[in-house]
């Protein structure tokens, strides 16, 4: 099963992030803020070409400054920040497995690529549907007081 597939739409600034040399990449970093570029390289590339790395992102910030608003215990908000980022964690994960797996078989297809890719894809979704239910635990029921609490004060 060797059809061939069209490549990802990607925008300039992705190609840009892609294309840059990065002589001597296969070495180890010579010290701990080259590490620490590297690491910032590759929040930079998912952030910039990952449509779904913002918006969990943006719903990882939401629920983090909701937890603070609604004056959540310290422990209740390391846990929703916890989860939103291991929602992050494995986003920045699935795009490694999916750069790999398109380097390596380049743009054909596999039967054993697909997996790898629904599996990496799967693991986000669960992540991301566990970081929701806690989100749901422990912000809702304070959000409903505040919310009930305003709308009684009106009346």
């Amino acid at each position: 099963m060797s059809q061939k597939i069209s490549p990802p739409p990607t925008s300039n600034n992705a190609k840009q992030l892609v294309n840059k040399e990065r002589e001597f990449s296969w070495q180890i970093a010579s010290n701990l803020f080259v590490s620490f570029k590297y690491a910032w390289e590759g929040i930079s590339y998912a952030f910039h070409t990952q449509r779904n790395f913002r918006l969990h992102l943006g719903a990882c910030a939401f629920a983090i400054g909701l937890a603070v608003l609604l004056h959540l215990k310290s422990i209740e908000i390391a846990v929703v920040a916890l989860t939103s980022g291991l929602v992050l964690t494995l986003e920045l994960i699935n795009t490694a497995i999916e750069s790999l797996v398109d380097l390596t078989v380049k743009q054909t297809y596999h039967d054993l690529a697909k997996i790898a890719k629904d599996c990496a894809a799967g693991a986000v979704l669960v992540s991301a549907l566990v970081s929701l239910l806690v989100a749901v635990v422990l912000l809702l029921p304070p959000l409903a007081v505040l919310i009930m609490s305003n709308f009684q004060s009106t009346n």
